[in-house]
């Protein structure tokens, strides 16, 4: 604590997101539509952005969208991250604005898209999810930039990891990887580039249906240095 505040600082992953897109000042868009656009949350990202030299600005949904153009205004950003929350309700308000197209452009054009537990999952075709009853499900609408299913919070839920598993060799999901806490993947396109990690001996993993078994291979993980 300084000053009777807690100071914020970006974690590991989002500034190895940052260095990802290549630019020497790299301007950041937070976007907390999955935990509607929480103003607390938001003022704490604007905040370890200041404390890391890095512009931080707001794309929102709640009450209405910030901004009159939302296509000119991602492009204008160079990483995109998404916070976690409710999946569901963040692909239905993005698809209801049209959002699923924004950032599909915004991918074509080398945005960074990048986020954590649903600001991941958004991103692949689908996965595990809390977000419509306290039980898990699968969600099977995400936006499939990624054409892979995506298995977060492995090791700190344990009811994520065998429902992933079981998904995937019902085909209800397709192959796809999982990551734990604490841990991201990253891809150029659709391949997938490196694993990476921010807490020492955290791990993810591809995950795949070989026959009629669900085979999964831990992935060589990279520690990002803090």
């Amino acid at each position: 604590m300084r000053g009777g505040r807690t100071e914020m600082a970006f974690a590991p992953l989002l500034k190895y997101a940052l260095t990802l897109s290549g630019a020497s000042k790299p301007k950041l868009l937070y976007v907390g539509t999955a935990m509607g656009d929480d103003s607390a949350i938001a003022a704490r990202m604007i905040e370890a952005g200041r404390a890391a030299g890095v512009p931080v600005d707001l794309l929102k949904l709640y009450p209405m969208p910030n901004v009159d153009d939302p296509l000119a205004w991602v492009l204008d950003h160079d990483v995109v991250w998404v916070g976690g929350g409710s999946v569901a309700n963040l692909l239905a308000l993005w698809r209801l604005h049209g959002l699923d197209d924004v950032f599909t452009q915004a991918w074509h054009q080398g945005v960074v898209l990048a986020g954590v537990s649903a600001g991941s999952l958004c991103w692949h075709n689908g996965g595990t999810t809390d977000s419509f009853t306290p039980q898990l499900s699968p969600v099977t609408n995400g936006l499939g930039l990624l054409p892979y299913s995506n298995g977060v919070h492995y090791d700190s839920e344990e009811r994520r990891r065998p429902l992933f598993q079981r998904l995937i060799a019902e085909r209800v999901l397709p192959d796809g990887y999982a990551t734990e806490d604490g841990t991201g993947l990253v891809f150029h396109g659709t391949q997938l580039v490196e694993a990476v990690a921010e807490i020492p001996g955290k791990q993810a993993y591809s995950v795949r249906l070989d026959g009629d078994s669900v085979e999964e291979e831990p992935l060589a993980t990279r520690l990002l240095q803090a």
